[in-house]
């Protein structure tokens, strides 16, 4: 990576491994987590910016430091002679921070829209006006999008689901535990109306309503578990027959209005919900719903208006919801809206400083040994028929990968970026980004497109595309470091590359065929045993208490939990693959095994603290573990995990061997 410090900033350490973060005070076999990491856990509380700080955000920062460079440097630049790319991240990123133009515009940027609804006078002209807002970027009464059709992945269609939620799950309305929320929520409602100049008693009759509607709508949204069955929340129906069962909701004119008029059908997730949400439409007076739409045009804008709703919306939805105390910085803040929005723009400037040529050859020979594992493990699976087997390497034999960034970078020379309208950049950013997807419905699907910005620190499996995806910001310390032995990097990338492999055979992605198909392709008999060996997971991970009587949910995280199990089991065989073959890279460093240094990596990524609200919120919204027990969990399933570390019956740690669990 080019550079690690904003300007005038102090240089950031590399996030690498370190046997500094170890506490070898504590015995792995007593608490392998507190062994591996508990050094560093001590001595990295939570920033009062941050509401969770671990080794993603110690890469997140270093890795925007440098962004924040190249935003700098672009904002300075005349807009006249820079290229595009650079005209428009920097302009973008100066309204941002222009925080005078944004406190003297107020409330502007959205004054039309709160005046239209306040002109509204029919239900037909409220839907109209959430298709408009739909189409520049808003929420509001249900969620829609432009996905590949997940059963005939070669086209893109239009997605219909469940939403129009500000809080951040069903349960923040309908659960005892956050009654002391709602009345935060209540409280938030009130003040942001009485900003925009409601008298006192409208703005407290006026959050009674959003919240009462709210709730009505959590009521008839299925649980974050059940929405991970991709089968149960897959169901085409033709427009026609959309039409005719919801006559309320007046879809042609919504369809017509969002750019896909001419599609024959709809991918709805959750029937139910819209037929709730039709009565309701017609059940609730319009004054009602016009509050409604109003919270939605409000509560989307306030982050990119002045300081006050900026501060207001952050008091609610950062500092109560997960007790981040402070905001980041406003550069921050800036830069990771810029890379939101015209990310593969701002993309192409990070490569060329932070991604060099080395790092993706070395990816790709870790991804070939990662896959020839896997693709030796389906061949030898003994729990798998010759049937099923036939077609699992069948899938994976399409199976592809991206590393880096895009060949070629989106062009987003279409959008008008002001550098004195910050609001403005974003919602026409938004809205370019809407009509892009909008007009892909019906056609062929784009297989070069990415999911993710270049300096995004994560990575993901597509099942409709059967590929995994790594962008430049994760291929760096702790993931992968080329100064660091292979054991370091082949518990931290390798696992991950094979985390990523194993998503397209969890309980969710071995639903998709070798064409990325929502298909099924296995014998009753093997879909029998793997659902067996997966419950077994569940019943795992339900036991981890991340705060007293806070447990993990086995069965939301499953996917994530299956994919750390395989992605450690199949990323230690490329380790020893690798070593056997170069018996020269076996070596002992800091005292340390590879074996030992594979794991603690392993454990050393997955370090982490947090707020308890933000541990509270991810309980309910993550599909992730959290990182002790991914770090745990997985390794907890190795037998050479406790052969490593010679962790016997007795110790903490200990898991029989027939409580271990293998699928892949």
């Amino acid at each position: 990576m080019a550079a690690a410090k904003g300007p005038g900033a102090p240089e950031r350490p590399v996030p690498r491994f370190s046997t500094g973060y170890m506490d070898r005070a504590v015995t792995p076999g007593d608490d392998f987590y507190g062994y591996a990491a508990g050094s560093w856990l001590r001595a990295n509380p939570v920033p009062a910016d941050k509401a969770r700080w671990g080794a993603f955000d110690e890469l997140l920062q270093r890795n925007f430091a440098l962004i924040r460079e190249i935003l700098e440097e672009a904002a300075a630049h005349a807009p006249e002679a820079a290229p595009t790319p650079v005209r428009q991240v920097g302009a973008f990123y100066a309204s941002a921070l222009d925080q005078g133009e944004r406190d003297r515009r107020r409330f502007g940027p959205i004054a039309a829209d709160l005046e239209r609804v306040e002109r509204t006078r029919s239900l037909d002209e409220l839907l109209e006006l959430v298709t408009a807002l739909h189409r520049d970027g808003f929420g509001g009464l249900f969620d829609a999008y432009v996905y590949p059709d997940k059963r005939r992945s070669d086209v893109y269609a239009f997605y219909l689901e469940q939403g129009g939620l500000a809080l951040p799950d069903r349960d923040y309305y309908l659960e005892p535990g956050f009654e002391a929320v709602r009345t935060a929520y209540a409280a938030h409602l009130e003040r942001s109306f009485r900003a925009v100049g409601d008298p006192a008693v409208r703005a407290r009759e006026a959050a009674g309503t959003v919240l009462e509607i709210e709730t009505e709508l959590a009521r008839a949204s299925r649980t974050r578990t059940d929405l991970r069955d991709e089968e149960r929340n897959y169901h085409r129906q033709e427009t026609s027959d959309l039409a005719a069962r919801h006559p309320t909701l007046r879809w042609a004119r919504y369809l017509a209005g969002r750019e896909a008029g001419s599609a024959t059908y709809v991918i709805v997730g959750q029937p139910e919900f819209f037929d709730a949400l039709a009565r309701s439409l017609s059940a609730r007076p319009l004054g009602a719903w016009k509050e409604y739409v109003r919270w939605q045009v409000l509560e989307t804008s306030a982050p990119f208006l002045h300081a006050a709703a900026e501060e207001e919306s952050f008091d609610f939805f950062r500092r109560t919801l997960s007790g981040q105390q402070e905001p980041e910085p406003a550069w921050k803040r800036a830069a990771l809206v810029v890379d939101a929005l015209l990310g593969e723009a701002l993309g192409q400037l990070y490569v060329a400083r932070a991604f060099p040529p080395e790092a993706r050859r070395r990816m790709a020979v870790l991804v070939d040994d990662l896959c020839g594992v896997f693709r030796d493990r389906l061949r030898t699976l003994d729990w798998m028929s010759s049937e099923t087997r036939e077609k699992a390497l069948a899938k994976f034999a399409r199976f592809t990968s991206k590393i880096g960034h895009p060949d070629a970078f989106r062009d987003y020379g279409a959008i008008r970026i002001d550098p004195a309208d910050y609001a403005g950049n974003v919602r026409r950013a938004r809205a370019f980004e809407v009509h892009r997807q909008a007009v892909r419905v019906g056609g062929p699907v784009d297989r070069t497109e990415w999911g993710m910005t270049p300096p995004t620190v994560n990575a993901y499996f597509s099942p409709v595309k059967n590929e995994i995806v790594f962008p430049a910001g994760i291929l760096q310390p702790p993931f992968f470091d080329l100064e660091m032995d292979d054991a370091v990097n082949y518990g931290g990338i390798g696992a991950v590359i094979g985390h990523e492999i194993t998503h397209g055979y969890d309980d969710q992605g071995r639903k998709f065929d070798a064409a990325g198909n929502l298909t099924d392709w296995w014998t009753a008999a093997d879909a029998a045993e793997f659902q067996r060996r997966a419950q077994r997971v569940v019943a795992q991970y339900d036991r981890f208490e991340p705060l007293p009587g806070v447990a993990v949910n086995g069965a939301l995280t499953l996917g994530e939990n299956l994919a750390d199990l395989g992605g450690v089991s199949i990323a230690y065989e490329a380790l020893q693959r690798r070593l056997a073959a170069e018996p020269a890279r076996r070596r002992t460093l800091d005292g340390l095994s590879p074996e030992q240094r594979f794991f603690l990596s392993w454990a050393q990524v997955w370090r982490q603290n947090a707020s308890e609200a933000e541990v509270r919120r991810r309980i309910v919204t993550d599909t992730h573990s959290p990182g002790r027990f991914r770090a745990l969990g997985a390794a907890g399933n190795h037998d050479a995990f406790f052969d490593t570390f010679q962790i016997r019956p007795g110790a903490p740690a200990w898991r029989p061997k027939e409580e271990r669990v293998r699928i892949w």
